[in-house]
């Protein structure tokens, strides 16, 4: 099954209610709130959207997170990119991981697994965050299962 990881969707949903708020300095304790999701997960995803320019921060006592770019900007693909690294199907495809097969070289579906990947990436990155949820619900906590194991899990989050 290829799926997208708990957090990237965590990702997503939060950048789509930031873009459903412009103008609106948005931190992680309301977004917990309004969302549902643990503030540590928040937290964590906001400080990796920000690492990456989908986010800025903006310090002071009514400080917090907006967008970068117009959400029209900001595809799927950024998001998941953000969260989870380089989209990838196989080990083979990930950009750190070249020779990580020991038939690599040999392998006669490499080509159809990097056509496959592109199709992928390209539909993720043809989709903005404006067409994902164009209208979030204001103050509609969404019941998230198992978020804080979800944190606990993420390798590349939990050492933020």
């Amino acid at each position: 099954m290829i799926r997208v990881s708990r957090l990237a969707d965590y990702g997503v949903v939060l950048a789509c209610h930031i873009a459903g708020h412009p103008g609106h300095c948005h931190n992680a304790y309301d977004l917990a709130e309004t969302t549902g999701l643990p503030a540590p997960t928040v937290s964590k995803l906001l400080a990796a959207l920000a690492k990456t320019g989908i986010l800025t921060s903006i310090r002071g006592a009514k400080g917090g997170y907006r967008l970068a770019r117009d959400p029209g900007q900001i595809s799927a693909a950024d998001i998941v990119t953000a969260v989870d690294g380089p989209i990838a199907l196989t080990i083979c495809l990930e950009e750190d991981n070249v020779g990580a097969c020991d038939v690599e070289s040999l392998c006669p579906t490499r080509h159809g697994w990097h056509r496959l990947n592109e199709a992928i990436r390209a539909a993720l990155a043809s989709v903005p965050i404006s067409e994902l949820a164009p209208a979030m619900p204001a103050r509609a906590p969404l019941p998230w299962p198992a978020a804080e194991a979800v944190t606990a899990t993420a390798p590349s989050l939990a050492k933020s």
